[in-house]
């Protein structure tokens, strides 16, 4: 910070000399609390020794996994839309939900099925959700948390918004948004952060960086050493995790939504993880990577680790891994039992949320299938 060079630059006469201050350094720490065979690598925070919350985060993050192949084979068998995988990050989801508090405000994207389970959102409205079925985005969950954003990185100025006016209104909530590597290359993202920075919001972004943004390799989409650092730029606080530690995500989120809700600030937290399956159910990723890289990755999956931390401790058997799976199972198969059953909505409500009042190009369109419905029935 207060050093002093003295050198010549390009074009100047011989002997004459400038000096250059060093005006700031920066750097970007990784956090990591367990190995990916569960060993302890760190002094852990004090939450990772109650048996009993880790013992839940694991249940949460193996419901998820549940939940996760169910939607994939309902998809593959035509009873569900296109649909986001989450396979390989549900130490993200889990880690950052499991740190909010209830008048946080979530802002997700779309492959944050574990935070919004966490949150409240039931399994029964995220099929609906992605069989295509607006009823799904209005959750029982936190009514102030934002539904599921398609476009990429769209929703990260709005969750600057929303920090905007908690910090207006005076609540004590924190705006937490998630979001893939592939949005940092978007500018909506540098303009979420930079705004964030400028006025000293109650945001926290999260970054899931999970190699890929669908078939394009983070190697091709920024020169940057990690996305952590474009926080830099924006002069918020910055910082990696390992997105499959568990602990790491909790504790990292937990002291980033502890400044912001102290006045302090923004921050942005990189995820480092992986996506263990394709982009969604409309890709192949076979046609880009290959079967070598995946199965590396899958030796540091984040479930596998986690419960091979509850096992060192004599928390976890196999006893209690049967009965979780089989309880999960069911919860999840009866949520998709329940999202089967609900009668389809009438054609027209796919104009009941595009405008408080329809315009008449639109309503005339709302009319005619309506009659046409009708008539069907007739």
């Amino acid at each position: 910070m207060n050093s002093k060079t003295s050198t010549s630059r390009p074009g100047e006469a011989a002997g004459q000399a400038t000096a250059r201050h060093r005006i700031a350094e920066f750097s970007i720490d990784c956090r990591r609390y367990l190995g990916a065979d569960g060993k302890v690598l760190a002094e852990l925070p004090a939450f990772a020794g109650d048996q009993t919350l880790m013992r839940e985060l694991y249940r949460q993050m193996v419901l998820a996994r549940a939940f996760d192949e169910k939607a994939v084979a309902l998809q593959r068998t035509g009873r569900l839309g296109t649909y986001a995988s989450l396979l390989g990050q549900e130490a993200v989801g889990v880690g950052v939900a499991s740190a909010m508090d209830e008048g946080d405000v979530l802002v997700p994207s779309f492959r944050e099925h574990a935070a919004q389970l966490v949150r409240g959102v039931s399994m029964q409205e995220l099929f609906l959700y992605w069989g295509g079925d607006e009823r799904g985005s209005d959750f029982a969950g936190p009514r102030h948390d934002f539904p599921v954003s398609i476009p990429v990185a769209t929703h990260l100025p709005h969750a600057v918004g929303a920090a905007l006016a908690l910090k207006v209104l005076k609540k004590p909530g924190v705006a937490v948004a998630m979001a893939g590597d592939g949005a940092t290359s978007k500018g909506d993202f540098h303009e979420a952060i930079n705004m964030a920075g400028v006025w000293q919001l109650p945001a926290v972004f999260v970054i899931s960086n999970n190699g890929w943004a669908i078939s394009v390799p983070r190697s091709a989409q920024t020169r940057a050493e990690t996305l952590a650092q474009k926080a830099i730029a924006a002069g918020i606080a910055g910082e990696m995790v390992d997105g499959n530690d568990i602990v790491a995500v909790r504790q990292a989120v937990s002291e980033a939504i502890a400044r912001a809700r102290a006045g302090q600030g923004p921050s942005l937290i990189e995820a480092l993880t992986y996506r263990l399956g394709d982009h969604t159910t409309a890709d192949d990723a076979r046609r880009y990577r290959n079967n070598a890289e995946v199965s590396r990755h899958w030796k540091q999956e984040p479930v596998a680790r986690l419960r091979a931390f509850l096992v060192e401790h004599g928390w976890w058997s196999k006893d209690h891994e049967q009965v979780l799976l089989e309880g999960c199972g069911k919860e999840v198969a009866e949520a998709a039992d329940d999202y089967l059953a609900t009668p389809p909505q009438a054609p027209e409500a796919m104009f009941a949320h595009l405008f408080a009042e329809l315009p008449a190009c639109m309503r005339v369109q709302h009319d005619e299938l309506a009659r046409t419905g009708e008539a069907g029935h007739g």
